[in-house]
């Protein structure tokens, strides 16, 4: 018989869902509203780069204070971020200044950097056999995000007696609120004497180092690559395509991102880590290959829906690996370096694909994908080849 999640963890993939609502909202409209406020077009990305810039900065300090105060303290912190982001980006845009539109996404960075940790506190303390379930559940959270965001953007970006774009930052303060809400009926996992984990760490201590290695390499990498080829993708299909096809192209690419964390986590359990993340890798060079043949429509958008399973899987299996492998007094440290390496590559990946796109161009982008996702892969298949030992630590 099946253990049920607990309500908690439905609970923060409502969250998740919030989270990623206002990070659509933000990629959607942050670029354009630069572009307005600053002085020089050169500046227009500043403030979406600060962003990116306050998450990598600020994940790891959040994870040891959470390892203080606990989870839900630093949740209600980060809740009141997004309140005072929206609250900021609303006045930037009334008064144009561009200056303050900086300091609220900064921010929404903070928040972001809060929030991103829902998918490790879902899980403490799980037993091990759900824990695979519990953060696909919370990254598909992402899934509501994929629908509302967009809407809500489109929606709020012109409404008559407010300044255009306005009330997409007036959003990120409700979305505040309903995260203020939804923590409010969140309770933290109680701990549990875990004998058979105990065990576990002992036996295999010596492993654990190359674990880590591989969860947080996977995880990373599937988001550098998937940041550098959706990025690049959106450059590439301004020349064969309207921008209504484009942008249809890069929802399927984000539904495919987050549809499958429906059946992540029981692939995970019923076939193993090893072989989700193998396949993730598989899905990633499968994508490559897509972007290494001359482009079109269909190329471009068969690359793009295999990235996004492919970022699935390696993304959700490299955070359920560091979730299963980490004692109860490391968990925080961890995490925390996790989620910076991972900030890190998503922000080298949110500003390498127009240089790449000057150099090489999108097939040898996609090249290079292939090549490192090969490098990834073997790594993966190296600390893995002895399934038995990873799975149980017995030797």
């Amino acid at each position: 018989m099946s253990i049920r999640l607990p309500w908690g963890v439905y609970l923060l993939s409502l969250a998740q869902a919030v989270n990623l609502t206002a990070a659509v909202i933000s990629v959607t409209v942050a670029a354009l509203v630069g572009t307005q406020l600053a002085n020089t077009p050169v500046m227009a990305t500043v403030p979406y780069g600060a962003q990116f810039a306050a998450v990598m900065l600020f994940t790891y300090p959040t994870s040891m204070l959470m390892r203080r105060l606990g989870r839900r303290p630093v949740f209600y912190f980060g809740a009141l971020l997004l309140i005072v982001s929206g609250v900021a980006g609303y006045v930037a845009i009334n008064k144009a200044n561009f200056n303050l539109l900086v300091v609220s996404h900064i921010l929404l960075g903070s928040y972001i950097a809060c929030a991103n940790f829902y998918r490790f506190a879902a899980v403490d303390s799980l037993p091990e056999v759900i824990k695979a379930r519990g953060v696909s559940l919370v990254v598909a959270g992402g899934v509501l995000a994929a629908i509302i965001g967009p809407a809500l953007a489109n929606g709020l970006r012109h409404v008559e007696g407010h300044i255009d774009f306005s009330l997409c930052y007036a959003a990120l303060s409700i979305l505040g609120l309903l995260t203020l809400a939804v923590i409010f009926l969140w309770r933290e996992n109680a701990p549990v004497n875990n004998s058979q984990q105990i065990e576990q760490v002992i036996n295999y201590s010596e492993r654990l180092d190359s674990l880590i290695v591989v969860a947080i390499v996977s995880s990373a990498w599937g988001y550098l690559a998937m940041n550098l080829l959706m990025v690049q993708a959106s450059l590439v299909m301004k020349d064969f395509c309207t921008f209504d096809a484009s942008s249809r192209a890069i929802q399927a690419h984000v539904l495919a991102m987050f549809l499958p964390s429906f059946f992540t986590g029981r692939l995970i359990n019923r076939f193993g880590l090893r072989q989700v993340l193998f396949l993730g890798y598989i899905l990633l060079m499968g994508a490559g290959s897509f972007g290494a043949i001359p482009s079109n429509y269909s190329s471009v958008l068969a690359n793009l829906i295999l990235l996004g399973v492919g970022w699935n899987f390696t993304y959700v299996g490299g955070g359920v690996l560091l979730a299963q492998r980490l004692a109860e007094n490391k968990r925080h440290r961890w995490q925390g370096l996790n989620d910076t390496v991972i900030a890190a590559c998503a922000t080298i990946g949110a500003f390498l694909p127009a240089p790449l796109s000057a150099l090489i161009g999108w097939n040898m982008t996609n090249g290079l994908v292939i090549l490192l996702t090969t490098l990834n892969a073997a790594l993966c298949w190296q600390v893995f080849r002895d399934k038995r030992k990873v799975l149980t630590g017995v030797e």
